[in-house]
């Protein structure tokens, strides 16, 4: 095991906090107090509000260089990127807003290398940061695996582990090449969290404080009758929607379940440093355990792109089963065509994704016309449904009786 002090090796100063945190440990286990306790006031570098600072100055540079390239490229270099795209359609004879399948796409640009520009330079920086992030949790594992067993058994809120659950195949699959993905890696959770932070800034805007999450569950709709006692979150991940929901409706039993212990162990640990009691259970979304007719409002955050359309089906009956007469269901996540075809650059995106960002399902998921299969399955839409995040699919249903 890594000595619990290498995780402040970077200077002198924080070797020295190093070694107070390992006295204070000492102290707290010989007086009989909880670590929990301990480890909740000692913050590292600090916070920035909810966010706890990476533990070092090194890794934070390195990760606020990454979020620079990821600006860059998602803007200036996306669009040079496209306006070559729709150059090599012209000189093949396609109009830009031809619909075509991703093979038909393909075969148009196959012979432009420069294309690819953009889309490498991207797929460099993610893994650098994945990279930067693994080895710095690993390097320190000692402490943040004490620190998260401090937190297993401390309310408020419940966590559940079940280390004996059969984690199915799609489920190990590296989504967004994160290496290890959502169950392979002990701390999968931890390393989201950061990296997921730069992907939000290059596309919806600064996420660090939950703000997405916050602005989305302020949005979502309730039940006609005003009843809010039970919420799920299925597919929670880190828990950001499942604690924002605890926090817009505090009297309620909130449970967000993720298949990842390690994603749900990371959020049960961060939602009691911000003193929010959510639950967490490491259950599947497609199985989730609860009674029948049990929630009030049903939810799930950009999750089914990542799942195979079959997988998809069966969480929309499950939802339907512990949702109760008269409840919300409202899966967010993107719109979708509901065919193979589409313009070139959409399809080439698409496409991208599958191939190097390991969301081998998004092409499935965006040819399934997600909103009527919903509207199959024991689900009405209201005649102005709510748009929780501009953007994405609005997916508002109630429960039939």
């Amino acid at each position: 095991m890594i000595n619990r002090r290498m995780m402040f090796r970077g200077t002198a100063a924080s070797a020295a906090m190093g070694a107070i945190f390992k006295n204070r440990v000492a102290e707290a286990a010989e007086a009989g107090k909880s670590l929990a306790a301990e480890v909740k006031d000692l913050n590292f570098r600090g916070r920035d509000g909810r966010l706890q600072l990476l533990g070092a100055l090194d890794l934070e540079s390195k990760h606020d260089f990454s979020y620079g390239v990821r600006l860059m490229q998602g803007k200036k270099m996306r669009e040079t990127a496209q306006a070559m795209f729709m150059r090599a359609l012209d000189k093949k004879g396609v109009k830009s807003e031809a619909l075509m399948t991703v093979d038909e796409v393909m075969k148009a640009i196959e012979d432009d290398p420069a294309i690819n520009i953009a889309q490498k330079t991207w797929l460099f920086n993610q893994r650098i940061m994945w990279k930067s992030l693994q080895d710095f949790f690993h390097e320190n594992a000692d402490f943040y695996l004490a620190e998260m067993e401090s937190f297993d058994k401390v309310g408020p809120g419940k966590l559940e582990l079940n280390p004996n659950m059969e984690i199915p195949s799609e489920a190990r699959h590296e989504i967004h090449i994160q290496p290890g993905g959502y169950v392979g890696d002990p701390f999968a959770g931890h390393i989201y969290h950061y990296g997921t932070n730069s992907f939000y800034i290059s596309v919806l805007g600064h996420n660090e404080q939950d703000q997405i999450h916050k602005k989305t569950v302020a949005r979502l709709p309730t039940p006609a009758d005003g009843k809010v006692k039970r919420i799920l979150d299925m597919g929670c991940g880190i828990g950001q929607f499942t604690t924002a929901l605890k926090e817009r409706f505090p009297d309620a039993e909130v449970w967000g379940i993720d298949v990842g212990a390690p994603m749900v162990r990371y959020g049960h640990t961060r939602a009691q440093k911000i003193g929010i009691g959510a639950n967490f259970a490491q259950r599947l979304a497609q199985d989730t355990k609860f009674p029948d007719n049990y929630f009030d409002i049903t939810v799930s955050y950009i999750m089914h792109h990542e799942m195979p359309a079959e997988s998809t089906l069966k969480v929309i009956n499950e939802a339907r089963r512990v949702a109760r007469s008269g409840g919300i269901y409202y899966p967010i996540d993107f719109n979708t065509r509901g065919t193979n075809k589409g313009t070139a650059w959409g399809m080439y995106g698409l496409w991208f994704d599958s191939r190097w960002n390991d969301e081998v399902w998004h092409q499935e998921f965006d040819a399934m016309n997600f909103t009527a299969e919903i509207g199959r399955r024991g689900f009405t839409a209201p005649k102005e449904p709510v748009i929780a995040l501009p953007g994405f699919g609005v997916r508002h249903f109630i429960r039939n009786a």
